[in-house]
């Protein structure tokens, strides 16, 4: 069984300052540090491109996890890889032929994820278990600011789970849209070991506790 690990967000992180946010949330616990990366064509919104990462990476030290919501999954990933990331997840959805990109970035010397939004089911997941590292089901829709947390999680990340613990993979399991310290529990108790969160993180005044309390 995978160990939790919590991913804090940038997007909810202070820009002008953002080395030391990330060095913060790193000092209250976080294991790693979560990247979503949007192009404005596969999401209608912009975040930040290679060149952010790269200095960032410089800067602090960490496990950086970037999430591409973008059309070109194998191109930017192959940047973002050369600029810093450590894993790489794209969407089922933006490629044409997942493995030719899971192959590709493996060639990158990166870890590899896999991503579905909510209207895609968990099972279109299972024919790539064993070949990536890591499966992330969005918890709301990706792009998207100001959602809720969907009800159904929790039931899509258990099929997803075990299906996991029937093969005997060691495939991390993670969720990303609305984690708090309620939804968080949910989603583990049926066996997510990866939580990316935002504001409930970067937007606490005890960004340790934040952390803790995802955990507790």
């Amino acid at each position: 069984m995978n160990s939790l690990a919590i991913a804090p967000s940038i997007l909810s992180a202070d820009f002008s300052r953002l080395a030391d946010d990330v060095r913060s949330v790193l000092a209250g616990g976080a294991e790693w540090v979560h990247v979503d990366v949007m192009d404005g064509h596969f999401v209608p919104n912009l975040t930040l491109g290679p060149v952010v990462l790269e200095g960032l990476a410089k800067a602090v030290p960490a496990f950086y996890d970037v999430h591409l919501m973008v059309t070109d999954p194998l191109e930017y990933g192959k940047r973002f890889a050369k600029a810093g990331a450590n894993l790489v997840s794209f969407h089922l959805e933006a490629a044409m032929d997942p493995s030719s990109v899971i192959d590709g970035l493996r060639k990158e010397n990166v870890q590899v994820g896999l991503v579905i939004n909510p209207g895609r089911a968990p099972e279109e997941l299972f024919p790539y278990l064993d070949r990536v590292d890591l499966v992330l089901v969005m918890s709301v829709w990706a792009g998207f600011g100001g959602q809720s947390f969907r009800e159904d999680t929790p039931r899509r990340v258990e099929s997803l789970a075990k299906e996991i613990a029937r093969r005997n993979l060691s495939t991390r399991l993670q969720v990303d849209g609305g984690i708090n310290a309620k939804t968080s529990r949910q989603v583990r108790d049926m066996g997510a070991d990866t939580l990316v969160a935002g504001t409930s993180v970067f937007g606490a005044s005890d960004r340790a506790a934040a952390i803790a309390a995802l955990r507790a």
